[in-house]
């Protein structure tokens, strides 16, 4: 304990919000002490003082007598004996574990009337620590202990505090005890116990800008308190008065100098503002500071369908007159967006919106006064913004939802090709509650990490009515397997055997030293022997070895991702890359994927609508077959019906060498992302526009094709702060006029240089497999290449070459 106490309390010092001067201190053991002070009177003292730790006594049995556990409960360790001016005197016992603790001690043996000098604190997220410690970082609060050497604070209320004190006498019974320092104070309730948690607005003094930055005991510069702490603070969230008659998913702004403060204190802490001003908790409201009405009112909510009244997954989100965000009792008040940090069911849009899911029955602490919901779920139920009042007899309210749209009537359902880090049962209700009927959930590896890989057994699909699910809304877990030059490729529903490595070549992908040892194509090769669906993630990027897998004709899908964007739209980077393939003839479809890997991205921001065969069942299965058929399209709020001579996206349609006029029909209908137009897309190009109404609109094209061409629809939309989006993007009918392949010359010469970029990576600075391996990826490039490159000798196409694939005969006149 000696040595131990070099790292004890000194000086002047603060122990929970008290200050206290630590000079010499009081070893109480084996005689009394005696310490004389000037007169005190006050009606509460403060003890700063620890205990010993003692050897458990064992039996010949191996076992502890009557325990009282390590911490000797009840223990009587001294006396505290109160001098007072009158000559009188005041005995005060001290019992372990109830007025003084030890230095040092197991997990679990607390005191239950003394606190732990260092007050409570919050901690800083992950993504902003300057030290080590993932997993503890993730709780956002620490309970202020010091494992080092553990000091105690014990709070003696004074029955006479009119009479003044003058001394203490320290008497030891069992073990010793260190007194480090008494404090008085003339708080009307214990100094130890705060009250819990409220919030309150606080504003800037003019010209300075709040710095949300937290030092290393969780303490921000700008704004302090004595006894009690800041939990939590962050600029106030304008939302405008006509917030709930407004559209949902517009972006909320920051105020600049009004901040929202969350913080747990005594009723009479007082708050340090930086400049020098303070403020007591109790002023009440003050130029600087407006109090927040605390949320109190325990009220159940129930979100359920109109049409059945049985309750309904959502996307809940739920503010208070001061832009308080207020969640159910089990959801995280301070949703955390950092990549892999997230584990609880919430989602943070635009950095500036929090939301939460909810299975349809939920239960929140609300203030009195008014409030605001938002309820959503997908892009066919009409979403709800509204005030509610909450006053003292509201106990539970009520919300319906209406389903509007019914293409998943019409056979179509939705998909979320790329999600990350949620467990399988987390991925049921947050697909359900967007709306999503398929979460694929994709276990990988990150350098040394490996995530979901125990939740991939090659059979299970969540959700199904075979695993005791209502058959509508399922999660898969499949692999993305990845090389960080190479590309990524997303293996769906495969059965059997993970496959694996499932990343090669080094970091970013895999570990350290790893060689490239498969190629994409041969990764989906596999993926296809076992059942799965082959998407390419991302796409185009990374760019380059996917051209090869999809001349060789194994890629199912190329996906259109949203990342973090929430009004980013469908990126024409990645139609223009996906176009490339569709003028030389590879039909692929187009799907929807996240790539959700943080709370700040919801699953099915961007989704796959797939179109089952009339009168199928849904299953994961027929889902997969329905992306085959490429009879799909993507969206970010849009539904569409698209048709070129009444035959769906996918279909190939063969005209003879004269060619035809083609009939291209198309109804469109949103009620999330309002529309601003419709227009044909013929072999990568806006053949024809129109403008739409925003919530629905239908109508029809005419198409001559005088040689082979592709056709797609595009939707555009806009949020009226937001600038317009490509919003929704149909895969395409192909029409084969005789005659006139499928071949476009430049964007083949393209795609060949992809693939001569894949084979220079693996010669040169790729690191090197057995020859055996290297030697099978290299012919499997090689093949790739002249598949195409042959298609352009046969038309007598003239392209270019790289130094590795020139040939004789190309410079040949």
């Amino acid at each position: 304990m000696a040595k131990a106490a070099q790292k004890a309390v000194s000086g002047d010092c603060v122990a929970h919000g008290i200050p206290f001067k630590v000079g010499r201190v009081a070893v109480v053991s084996g005689e009394s002490v005696l310490i004389r002070f000037r007169p005190v009177r006050a009606p509460w003292l403060v003890f700063l003082h620890s205990s010993d730790s003692m050897p458990l006594q064992w039996n010949s049995s191996g076992f502890i007598p009557a325990s009282t556990g390590y911490g000797r409960l009840g223990e009587h360790a001294a006396d505290y004996e109160i001098i007072r001016s009158d000559g009188s005197r005041e005995t005060l016992p001290i019992l372990r574990r109830f007025q003084v603790g030890a230095y040092r001690g197991p997990w679990g043996e607390n005191c239950f009337e003394a606190a732990p000098a260092g007050k409570p604190y919050p901690v800083r997220a992950h993504h902003e620590q300057t030290t080590p410690g993932w997993g503890y970082s993730q709780t956002r609060a620490s309970s202020g202990k010091d494992w080092r050497f553990q000091t105690w604070l014990w709070a003696w209320k004074n029955p006479r505090p009119g009479k003044a004190i003058t001394g203490l006498r320290l008497n030891p019974v069992n073990g010793a005890i260190i007194l480090f320092g008494v404090s008085a104070g003339r708080v009307s309730s214990n100094p130890l116990r705060w009250e819990r948690r409220q919030k309150m607005v606080w504003r800037l003094p003019r010209g300075m800008k709040f710095d949300p930055k937290l030092d290393g005991d969780g303490k921000l510069k700008q704004i302090r308190l004595d006894l009690g702490v800041v939990i939590h603070a962050e600029p106030r969230r304008a939302y405008p008065r006509d917030w709930d008659r407004g559209l949902l998913l517009s972006s909320v702004p920051a105020s600049e100098r009004e901040i929202l403060v969350e913080f747990a204190a005594h009723p009479q802490a007082s708050f340090y503002f930086a400049g020098g001003r303070t403020a007591a908790v109790s002023a009440g409201r003050t130029p600087e500071v407006e109090p927040v009405a605390p949320a109190r009112q325990r009220v159940e909510l129930r979100i359920e369908d109109k049409a059945t009244g049985k309750p309904l997954e959502v996307k809940l989100h739920v503010h208070g007159a001061g832009g308080e965000y207020l969640v159910p009792v089990d959801r995280n008040r301070h949703p955390n967006p950092a990549w892999f940090e997230d584990y609880s069911v919430d989602v943070v849009h635009d950095s500036s919106h929090n939301a939460t899911y909810v299975p349809g029955e939920t239960v929140l602490d609300l203030p009195r006064g008014d409030v605001f919901v938002e309820v959503s779920r997908g892009f066919e139920m009409r979403p709800r913004r509204m005030r509610l009042r909450i006053t003292p007899g509201t106990r539970r309210i009520a919300i319906k939802l209406e389903k509007v749209l019914r293409w998943r009537e019409k056979g179509w359902v939705t998909a979320d090709t790329h999600v990350h880090f949620l467990s399988p049962v987390t991925g049921l209700l947050e697909g359900a509650a967007e709306g999503v009927n398929v979460v694929n959930l994709l276990a990988s590896q990150w350098g040394e990490l490996m995530t979901n890989v125990g939740d991939f057994d090659g059979k299970t699909t969540w959700g199904a009515k075979g695993s005791g699910g209502n058959g509508e809304h399922l999660v898969r877990v499949g692999t993305e397997n990845r090389q960080f030059v190479m590309g990524h490729i997303s293996l769906l529903g495969y059965r059997g055997r993970i496959i694996a490595p499932m990343t090669t070549g080094g970091p970013d992908e895999s570990a350290l030293g790893d060689p490239v040892e498969a190629l994409l194509s041969e990764w989906a090769e596999k993926c296809r022997r076992q059942g799965g669906l082959v998407v390419l993630p991302h796409f185009p990027n990374p760019r380059a070895e996917g051209a090869a897998a999809v001349v060789l004709g194994r890629i199912d899908g190329v996906e259109m991702t949203s990342w973090q964007m929430l009004y980013g739209g469908i990126d024409p980077y990645a139609l223009s890359d996906w176009y490339r393939y569709l003028n030389c003839g590879y039909l692929v479809a187009a799907v929807g994927g996240t790539d959700k890997m943080t709370a700040a991205t919801a699953v099915g921001t961007v989704r796959t609508y797939a179109h089952l065969k009339p009168g199928q069942v849904f299953t994961y299965e027929a889902w997969k077959d329905a992306v085959r058929r490429a009879e799909t399209f993507v969206t970010y709020g849009p539904l569409m019906e698209f048709s070129v001579e009444g035959k769906p996206s996918g279909s190939k349609i063969k005209l003879n060498s004269t060619g035809g006029t083609l009939d291209v029909s198309w109804k469109v209908a949103s009620v999330v992302t309002p529309m601003t137009k419709v227009e044909l897309i013929v072999n990568g190009v806006i053949r024809e526009s129109r403008e739409v109404k925003p919530d629905r609109d239908e109508g029809t094209f005419r198409l001559r094709a005088d040689k082979s061409c592709w056709a797609a629809l595009l939707v555009r939309g806009r949020y009226r702060d937001k600038p317009e989006i490509i919003a929704a993007h149909s895969s395409p009918v192909m029409v084969e006029v005789a005659g006139t392949p499928f071949l476009a010359a430049a964007d083949a010469d393209t795609i060949l240089k992809q693939i001569e970029g894949a084979l220079a990576f693996l010669d040169n600075v790729g690191t090197r497999a057995e020859t055996q391996a290297y030697r099978r990826m290299r012919r499997l490039l090689t093949g790739a290449h002249r598949r195409l490159h042959n298609r352009l000798h046969a038309r007598g196409v003239f392209h270019s070459h790289g130094p590795k694939t020139d040939h004789p005969e190309h410079h040949r006149r």
